[in-house]
């Protein structure tokens, strides 16, 4: 299944199931920050785009309650944002760690843990 192009709202909601597992419109409101919290019939409508990308499901209902859970995985929607955002810039990854290495938000032990995760990558396709 290919993984849907989220919006930020649609992300932030899936980041609340991620983290949280299955909940009701009401459950994912209130685990919203209160000085930026949508109303309630956003994040219905959010919750609705979500299921018709598929990227959730209703797992259950309780009375008139249902429950919503992630069907997507988190790895995989942040691939893909990752993968959108570089085609926005050319595809070249070279920019973003620069802007990551001179914003101090890319440390050392960062760079060596890609270092690592690169390396890794380059033997098992020589394998």
């Amino acid at each position: 299944m290919a993984v849907p192009r989220l919006s930020k709202l649609e992300l932030q909601v899936m980041e609340i199931l991620w983290s949280r597992g299955e909940l009701c419109v009401r459950d994912i409101l209130d685990a919203m920050p209160p000085k930026k919290r949508p109303a309630y019939t956003t994040i219905q409508t959010i919750v609705h785009r979500l299921e018709v990308k598929e990227a959730i499901r209703r797992s259950r209902k309780i009375g008139n309650v249902h429950l919503f859970q992630p069907v997507v995985a988190r790895r995989a929607a942040l691939h893909r944002l990752i993968d959108d955002f570089l085609s926005l810039i050319g595809g070249r990854a070279y920019p973003v760690m620069t802007h990551l290495i001179e914003s101090g938000r890319m440390t050392l032990d960062d760079f060596k843990e890609a270092e690592k995760a690169f390396k890794k990558l380059a033997n098992e396709k020589k394998s």
